[in-house]
């Protein structure tokens, strides 16, 4: 017969559609980050959305949400790496930012030390939204520019390219011109 049902390509876009369901972070047909504990919140609300009526307001706002946290996750990891390129990790940014359930800490002592400068980069930079919940899957990230001598680097290089108070501090720049 001319038509056959063994053609690969029939369910690709079946296919598609539940990988991006599983797919919690942004990196397609990465299985591993379901697991992860901040993935969970999201991974509620897929569960929730998908029980709701296509058709209902829930469902919608629902489903805005998911992909507002998706873009959101996906706008913070590009902050992180391209302050990793630009400190010269342009081959390592990917597999230094690759976090998956098999990850783990080089140095336990590293640890404190890593949770230090992950808050100070929260509280002291703009390269995670005021919105956002610290994620352990950034932890990870510190340890290893621990590991690599380069996380003091990292955080003076994010506190100039996402400074806290960029607007603030152009408001009152604006200010202080005429006065000059």
């Amino acid at each position: 017969p001319l038509c056959s049902n063994n053609n690969p390509y029939a369910s690709f876009g079946a296919t598609l559609a539940r990988d991006e369901e599983q797919n919690l972070w942004s990196t397609p047909h990465d299985m591993t980050h379901t697991e992860a504990d901040d993935d969970r919140v999201l991974y509620n609300m897929i569960v929730v959305r998908n029980q709701l009526d296509k058709d209902s307001e829930e469902w919608q706002k629902l489903n805005y949400d998911i992909y507002t946290l998706r873009q959101t996750r996906k706008e913070v990891r590009s902050r992180w790496k391209h302050i990793l390129e630009d400190l010269g990790f342009q081959k390592e940014a990917d597999s230094l930012l690759s976090v998956t359930k098999l990850s783990i800490i080089s140095d336990s002592q590293n640890m404190g030390k890593a949770r230090d400068i992950l808050l100070k980069l929260s509280e002291e930079t703009n390269i995670f939204p005021t919105s956002w919940e610290l994620s352990e899957r950034y932890l990870f990230v510190v340890d290893r520019l621990i590991a690599l001598d380069a996380a003091e680097e990292f955080f003076k290089m994010a506190s100039v390219v996402y400074p806290k108070r960029a607007s603030r501090e152009r408001v009152d720049d604006s200010q202080k011109a005429p006065q000059c």
